[in-house]
C-alpha cells in the first residue's frame, strides 16, 4: 500500500511540473527515476536559491539606492533654502567694501557677515579659492578676459562674484576676469 501512495506522489509531482508519466515508470523502474526526480529537485533547488540570491541583491542594491537618493533630496531641499542666502551674503561683502565714517558700524556689519559665514560654512557652503588659479570651465564663469604677461595664460586674476560649494557640490560658480596670453610673448 505504502509503494502505491509513493508511485502516486511521484506521478502527481510529476503531472504539476508538465511532465506525464507513462505506465511503466514508477516502482518497475527502480532507481533510475527516483534518481532522476532527485536529481530534477536539486536542479530546482539550486535554481531556486540561485534566484532567491539574486533577489536579495538586487533588493539590497534598492534599499541603498533609495537610502542615496533620499539623503541627495534631503541635500537638494537645502541647497533651495541656503541659495538665496548667497545674495544676502554678496550684499554684505558690497557693504563691507564701502567706506562707512562710523568704526563702529563698519565693526558691527564685519560681526555680522562673519557670523553668516560661519552659519553657512556649518550648513556645507564653502567660498571658492579661486584667485590665482588656472581657470575651470566647471568652477568659474568669465565674464572679462585680459591680454597680460604678469600672469600665465588662463589664470584667474579677479574675482566679481564669489562661487560657493555645498557638500562638495557646486551651487554657484564664481564670477571672474581671466588672463589671455599676450601678443607679445
Amino acid at each position: 500500500m505504502s509503494e502505491l501512495n509513493d508511485t502516486s506522489i511521484l506521478a502527481d509531482e510529476d503531472t504539476l511540473n508538465g511532465e506525464e508519466s507513462s505506465p511503466d515508470s514508477g516502482v518497475g523502474s527502480g532507481s533510475s527515476s527516483a534518481g532522476d526526480h532527485v536529481d530534477r529537485l536539486e536542479r530546482e533547488n539550486m535554481e531556486l536559491k540561485d534566484q532567491f540570491l539574486r533577489l536579495r541583491a538586487e533588493f539590497e542594491n534598492f534599499r541603498r539606492r533609495v537610502a542615496k537618493e533620499k539623503e541627495d533630496i534631503q541635500d537638494y531641499a537645502s541647497v533651495e533654502a541656503v541659495r538665496p542666502l548667497l545674495a544676502i551674503v554678496d550684499d554684505f561683502e558690497r557693504a563691507l567694501n564701502v567706506e562707512c565714517a562710523d568704526a563702529g558700524y563698519a565693526k558691527g556689519m564685519e560681526l555680522i557677515y562673519q557670523r553668516m559665514g560661519d552659519a553657512l560654512r556649518k550648513l556645507g557652503v564653502e567660498p571658492l579659492e579661486v584667485a590665482g588659479k588656472p581657470f575651470d570651465p566647471n568652477l568659474h564663469h568669465a565674464i572679462d578676459m585680459v591680454k597680460t604677461s604678469d600672469a600665465p595664460d588662463n589664470t584667474v586674476l579677479d574675482v566679481f562674484q564669489q562661487g560657493y560649494t555645498f557638500k562638495g557640490r557646486l551651487i554657484r560658480p564664481a564670477v571672474v576676469k581671466v588672463s589671455v596670453a599676450s601678443d607679445e610673448e
